[in-house]
């Protein structure tokens, strides 16, 4: 009898050189892919999330089968309701002898799986996620002995791995390994630059996947699916403008490189108010389900920062490339070194419920309001709002590090487990206790007030630190760096703020601590 081999490919894998299907046999091996429950419902993705990952599958499948592979695709039903049973349901349908995937992506599926060999009765083979550049054992290697872990040590090591930037004697392309400090142009300078600049931030590509997606039947049906079976999800449906397959997630990357990639070293940490997209990339939502890889990525971008007629500026490219094999692989290796305990670290004890308006957008901090309003429109927000607007209000108000991962991993697009996870517990709320970040990512207004125009459009004013017109961060700041002066206090990256914070008289911080306490009854 002929040997039929079962191939599970998850949502999250949607690349052809995959390992999993390295070897597959067209005639005798069966792709299975589905769209399951457990998937959906584990936490209630925002609609646009679950339409584009049902799209993108929908399209990956077509594609195997228009290259002779033998795909048995499973839509979403009553009856779909976890990957092993419809894993099982396909064993009894083929006549299956053994089972072959990569290795998921989340800890939670592979925890699942491992189950699979004796529940099932059948062989599985888990085979190494290759949409990764750093395996685990490589950054657990890095990892050992090391006292702390921080990215930029590990990203120098990925950058000679890779050779990404790096010149024929081995030195980082310009002499440095890190122009972060080039990348930090305030909001008022691109407002006063922005009609010189030679690129605006607009992207036809997004306009013209919206005119392609009215006209492709396969994400109309899935929209139709969202719209009947995902309706009481977060978010707006509507436009749906992501890329569905490989090629238009290339000219994604295309036309980041033409548009937005020169200037976005500047402004990457730069905010607008009503500009979500600004000069970042987007690619996150297809490198993280597949689509593209990493390294494809980097060296796109590297190759066109060599060529001169592209007027790359090296800031741009080495701090585009750095999020991708620094802090992506950074973050990923963390999680695997540290889950599954990782997931239930609350260093700073934080208690409080996540105020509504992060559902509605509700609110009179401006800030607040426009980064949520933009993340329930778009299933995205850029890395500034994520961690110094929405990150640094839950870290300030203590907020539950249990329901602020909830909350990050429904809301994006781009977010999974293994990526938000770490970035929220570790750099968002510092609940793993230093583990991600040396100090904790708080600030008052100052900081939001510089890197975008937010605050000039808020009932609230950020050069008043107490009282009914104080920005809340002002107080909420303070207030959070009173509360945790244990914690913090011999946190040598943080001498010089409890200093000022020691220097202040009695009143001002009864002002701090009554003005936090009345502003945190009203969003309880």
């Amino acid at each position: 009898m002929t040997q039929k081999t079962l191939r599970l490919i998850l949502g999250d894998q949607l690349n052809q050189k995959i390992s999993s299907l390295s070897d597959c046999d067209k005639d005798n091996d069966i792709i299975l892919m589905c769209e399951v429950w457990d998937e959906t419902q584990y936490v209630r993705h925002h609609k646009k999330k679950i339409a584009f990952l049902f799209s993108a599958m929908r399209h990956f499948a077509k594609d195997l089968k228009d290259q002779g592979y033998q795909v048995d695709y499973i839509k979403l039903s009553d009856d779909t309701k976890s990957f092993k049973g419809e894993v099982e349901k396909a064993i009894k349908r083929h006549d299956i002898t053994d089972v072959i995937l990569t290795e998921p992506s989340e800890y939670r599926v592979l925890d699942d799986i491992k189950t699979w060999a004796n529940e099932l009765d059948i062989n599985v083979d888990i085979r190494p996620n290759d949409l990764f550049i750093a395996t685990h054992d490589e950054f657990a290697q890095w990892a050992k002995d090391r006292k702390q872990l921080r990215m930029e040590y590990f990203y120098r090591e990925m950058r000679k791995k890779t050779g990404l930037l790096i010149d024929d004697d081995g030195n980082p392309e310009g002499g440095e390994w890190n122009y972060d400090s080039e990348n930090r142009q305030t909001a008022k300078k691109f407002i006063k630059e922005r009609n010189d600049l030679a690129n605006q931030p607009e992207s036809k590509t997004d306009k013209d996947f919206e005119i392609n997606n009215k006209n492709n039947a396969l994400v109309q049906d899935v929209l139709k699916l969202v719209e009947d079976k995902f309706d009481d999800h977060f978010g707006d449906l509507h436009p749906f403008y992501f890329a569905v397959t490989r090629d238009q997630a290339l000219e994604v990357l295309d036309n980041f490189i033409a548009n937005r990639l020169p200037h976005f070293g500047d402004y990457q940490d730069t905010m607008i108010e009503g500009e979500p997209w600004m000069y970042h990339s987007h690619l996150s939502f297809y490198i993280n389900c597949g689509m593209l890889t990493p390294l494809e990525v980097c060296e796109t971008v590297e190759n066109a920062y060599y060529d001169g007629r592209r007027n790359i500026p090296i800031n741009a490219a080495e701090g585009f490339i750095r999020q991708i094999i620094g802090w992506r692989e950074y973050i990923r290796g963390m999680y695997w070194l540290k889950m599954p305990e990782y997931k239930y670290e609350n260093h700073l004890n934080a208690k409080r419920p996540l105020p509504d308006f992060f559902w509605t957008g509700d609110t009179d901090m401006n800030c607040l309001k426009q980064s949520i309003t933009e993340t329930k429109q778009n299933a995205y927000a850029h890395h500034i709002q994520r961690l110094m607007v929405l990150g640094n209000f839950c870290l300030l108000m203590g907020a539950h590090p249990d329901e602020v991962n909830e909350w990050y991993l429904i809301v994006y697009a781009d977010a999974y487990e293994w990526v938000e996870l770490p970035n929220v517990t570790g750099m968002v709320l510092y609940a793993d206790g230093g583990v991600v970040a040396s100090k904790p990512y708080a600030a008052g207004s100052n900081y939001i007030n510089k890197m975008s125009n937010y605050c000039d459009n808020c009932k609230y004013s950020p050069s008043v630190k107490t009282g009914e017109k104080a920005c809340p961060f002002n107080y909420l700041y303070w207030n959070f760096l009173i509360e945790n002066k244990d914690v913090f206090e011999g946190n040598p990256r943080m001498n010089m703020i409890y200093s000022s914070l020691d220097k202040m008289d009695d009143e001002k911080v009864s002002a701090i601590k009554n003005d936090s306490e009345q502003f945190l009854k009203t969003i309880s």
